[in-house]
């Protein structure tokens, strides 16, 4: 008989932050790629606009925050709603090969994409090949 382990992911607290609102955090799902000049990540996060998303970067954790603003309809009320209202949260930690002073952002429609440049010494780079002769 075999065991089955559920493993379940747990937000982590950097720094001993705690949180000021009183809200639902989600953990944003992200699909990370790298090219040749860098690493870039796509976050999804439905309702979240430029005035709503925070990028720090401290020592070497990377923090995504996204905020939704409350989306209350004058003379409407709520019939049904799919998914849950609250914010987004992740972290990742950094290595050495991401160049810190050029990491660029930009959100639309809810994907937010943050581009690490990787360090000059980091980046791929062909070598010459010469005949022993």
């Amino acid at each position: 008989m075999t065991e089955s382990t559920i493993v379940k992911q747990e937000e982590q607290e950097y720094g001993g932050a705690e949180r000021t609102r009183a809200r639902r955090v989600y953990i944003p799902r992200v699909d990370i790629y790298e090219t040749g000049d860098a690493v870039v990540l796509l976050a999804d996060m439905p309702g979240v606009d430029e005035n709503g998303v925070d990028v720090t970067l401290e020592r070497n954790i990377l923090t995504i925050t996204g905020y939704i603003q409350d989306d209350e309809r004058a003379g409407y009320g709520l019939a049904y709603r799919e998914y849950g209202e609250g914010d987004y949260e992740r972290t990742f930690a950094l290595s050495d090969e991401v160049d810190r002073n050029r990491i660029e952002a930009t959100i639309r429609d809810g994907v937010l994409v943050l581009t690490l440049p990787k360090a000059e010494e980091m980046k791929t780079r062909k070598i010459a090949v010469r005949s022993a002769a």
